[in-house]
């Protein structure tokens, strides 16, 4: 949810900035990633878009709400990231707007991975009931419950960001993060509601993956076919892999003042590759969990991908 690598500290006052050169191949660095996951979940949405067998699947429709939610976030978090060193501050109100749909997003995102995780749970351990209880509308009722939960916590964040500041910080310019908007106690005291938060989370997960490991060990007694307990036991492992990174923005002014006070020379630096960690390496695991792994979507990716290559091959054939 922070914007920048340059690390500034409001508490010192200091200003940490970049070379040209540096800046330059940090930024590169950022908009080449950002681009080619981007691209990839582009091509994801466009291969959910164009089969059937994708949009009435309640599994299917949650990832793609997921990966929707990623290039949200990403796009976001990259444009803040870049403005950051073109402008280096921003007006304060287009600040807000955009750091609350990058509150929003990153919300949303451990939530969505609960609620997979639950699909996979009644896949695997009640297949009687999950025609009845994973219908199409049910997701999208979840997918709104998702975005008013966040909602909830993000717009009590504006509020009291709009009822607390003066009039003057609106129309001022800021360097654009999170915790340069929100210094109000009471957001300092929200923190404590993300951590429970969290472990609902992590509760959920550490269930359905119990249930589905012993489904599995039950269906390997019985001499039948565990596959799809597996798969789905390593897809919530991957869940929980991408939540643990996910958690890391909760964290990250902690792990600022503590890289701060440990290389003081290298800060920036260290910054930037854990912003890299931190905002766009969660965003690379979705596209990898269903858009590699699932034999579906793999199947119809290289179809499109094939295409893809015909196509750049015939202008150079038709030259000659």
């Amino acid at each position: 949810m922070n914007s920048s690598s340059h690390g500034f500290n409001m508490s010192s006052g200091a200003t940490y900035r970049d070379s040209f050169g540096t800046a330059v191949t940090k930024n590169v660095i950022v908009l080449a990633v950002g681009l080619t996951i981007n691209y990839i979940n582009g091509t994801l949405i466009h291969t959910f878009r164009k089969h059937e067998v994708f949009y009435v699947n309640p599994r299917y429709i949650l990832f793609i709400h997921l990966v929707v939610n990623d290039m949200i976030q990403l796009t976001t978090t990259i444009s803040l990231f870049v403005s950051s060193y073109i402008f280096y501050k921003i007006n304060a109100s287009f600040c807000c707007l955009i750091i609350t749909l990058a509150v929003f997003t990153t919300l949303n995102t451990p939530l969505n991975l609960a609620v997979m995780a639950v699909e996979c749970y009644i896949a695997i351990c009640l297949p009687l009931r999950h025609a009845e209880l994973c219908t199409i509308r049910r997701t999208y009722i979840l997918i709104a419950g998702i975005w008013a939960m966040s909602a909830v916590s993000t717009l009590l964040d504006v509020f009291i960001f709009l009822a607390t500041e003066p009039v003057q910080l609106f129309s001022s310019a800021v360097f654009c993060e999170k915790d340069n908007l929100f210094r109000h106690p009471i957001h300092v005291k929200k923190k404590d509601v993300y951590i429970i938060y969290l472990i609902g989370v992590w509760l959920t997960l550490f269930y359905t993956y119990l249930k589905i490991f012993t489904a599995a060990k039950q269906a390997k007694a019985a001499n039948l076919t565990d596959g799809d307990a597996k798969k789905a036991r390593n897809t919530i492992l991957l869940h929980a892999f991408q939540l643990l990174l996910c958690m890391l923005t909760f964290v990250a002014h902690v792990l600022k003042k503590a890289l701060l006070s440990w290389f003081p020379k290298h800060y920036v630096h260290v910054v930037f590759a854990s912003y890299i960690i931190i905002q766009i390496l969660p965003r690379l695991i979705s596209p990898v969990v269903y858009g590699l792994r699932d034999k579906t979507f793999r199947h119809h990716l290289k179809m499109y991908m094939l295409c893809a290559a015909r196509e750049s091959v015939k202008p150079q054939t038709a030259a000659k």
